[in-house]
């Protein structure tokens, strides 16, 4: 673990009892990532936001689950505890999911074929605001995203700069300081971007920098 990082604090939400004890098994041997809970359900997993003491940095959440699905406990994560990431962990990887999740507030989205080291690596990269997703999801969605109304042509110079910066996986605070300005500037030009290009969120807009060639396609998780 990095000094200048601290440990990562994650809920495991998934309704078989043998994937939430092999993710622990796992994460419990990597230094910077702690599991502080974990939930059968979306309704457990909010139980657990709302009672206990300990609230965590990222949530891993399967969809498919009886009673409150992972995309409506997503949603209702991204609603009432914006300090919480969710990263989505399951086993199906339709485009139709997929946006559901995103658009649910997901920064995540793997699938349970994915590496041990690729889940801890998309844990860091929640806690440190990014998104991550798996390489088959990220070539899914790229290909389905329709160019959006206004277009690129829409941009500013610094607003394509901006763009290129998300699609990297660049918090507000990384394009802050790459760019040598306030947290705040950061964050509203990366609000002027979504709003010009009629996007809902950060991944969709990274998706579709990756589409229109601005930045190579991902060659991390697989």
């Amino acid at each position: 673990m990095r000094v200048s990082e601290k440990a990562a604090t994650v809920l495991l939400v998934d309704d078989h009892a043998v994937v939430r004890r092999g993710l622990t098994a796992y994460l419990d041997m990597v230094d910077d990532i702690t599991v502080v809970g974990e939930a059968k359900d979306g309704r457990d997993a909010l139980r657990y936001l709302a009672e206990s003491a300990v609230r965590p940095d990222v949530v891993l959440m399967d969809l498919l689950m009886p009673g409150i699905d992972g995309v409506e406990a997503t949603s209702v994560i991204a609603r009432d505890y914006p300090g919480v990431a969710v990263v989505v962990l399951t086993s199906f990887g339709e485009g139709e999911r997929v946006r559901a999740a995103l658009e649910a507030g997901a920064s995540g989205y793997l699938l349970k074929d994915a590496e041990p080291e690729e889940v801890a690596d998309a844990v860091r990269a929640a806690m440190r605001g990014e998104t991550r997703l798996s390489g088959r999801v990220a070539r899914c969605l790229t290909r389905e995203l329709s160019a959006p109304g206004s277009g690129l042509a829409a941009l500013t110079s610094r607003e394509r700069e901006i763009l290129k910066l998300v699609a990297q996986g660049c918090s507000n605070r990384e394009i802050a300081q790459r760019l040598t300005i306030s947290e705040r500037t950061a964050r509203t030009h990366v609000s002027n971007v979504l709003a010009k290009l009629q996007l809902a969120s950060r991944t969709q807009a990274a998706l579709l920098a990756i589409r229109e060639g601005l930045v190579p396609p991902p060659g991390t998780v697989e």
